[in-house]
């Protein structure tokens, strides 16, 4: 068994009622828990990341402290850590993660590959440790940290499935453009039932 599961940033802050909700985000943590229940034996590791933000920084310039967020580069403050916002989504059964990593602690970071375990494991290194090959990514958002995380995942010689009926992303335009990138860069588009 070679294949691990991505989950991205299934928060409260990036859920309905959330600092930066998806539309859409509750839906995908309680599929993502269905998948999880059906699945979670395929896979040689389970990986979840949360956005774990300082809240006394700016963070590198990623909280607008100083000017209005141009949802691009800077961003309303959210997932500061020990917060509600940087929570799982309750939607979210996480029973059957093996490994949580915590990105974007003090600085931007938009891929899973950025964040580390509490014990300070890196993603590439845990992934090499169990022998995977192959990744299956959901999560939140399609068009920002799924992107982020697939694409590097790409980028480390690993075959990517973006299991599409489990992400949602902040627009459609941007989500649809960041899945045809992905399936551009080698990325396979599939069900969650694949």
């Amino acid at each position: 068994m070679t294949r691990a599961l991505f989950i991205v940033d299934v928060q409260n802050d990036f859920t309905e009622g959330g600092a930066l909700a998806v539309e859409g985000g509750d839906a995908v943590a309680s599929a993502i828990s269905v998948h999880l229940a059906a699945h979670a034996d395929d896979y040689a590791m389970i990986v979840a990341s949360r956005d774990w933000h300082e809240g006394h920084t700016d963070n590198g310039g990623h909280f607008a402290t100083d000017a209005e967020p141009d949802f691009v580069d800077t961003w309303p403050a959210h997932c500061v850590a020990g917060t509600d916002g940087a929570e799982y989504d309750p939607e979210l059964v996480t029973d059957a993660v093996t490994h949580h990593v915590k990105k974007g602690q003090g600085m931007p970071a938009y891929s899973l590959f950025e964040g580390t375990t509490d014990a300070g494991e890196k993603v590439s290194a845990l992934l090499s440790a169990h022998g995977v090959t192959e990744v299956d990514v959901a999560g939140l958002a399609t068009d920002y940290c799924v992107r982020a995380s697939a694409l590097d995942a790409i980028e480390h010689g690993l075959h990517v499935r973006v299991l599409t009926e489990l992400v949602a992303g902040v627009a459609p335009e941007s989500s649809d453009a960041a899945l045809a990138e992905l399936a551009h860069a080698g990325a396979e588009l599939v069900g969650a039932a694949s």
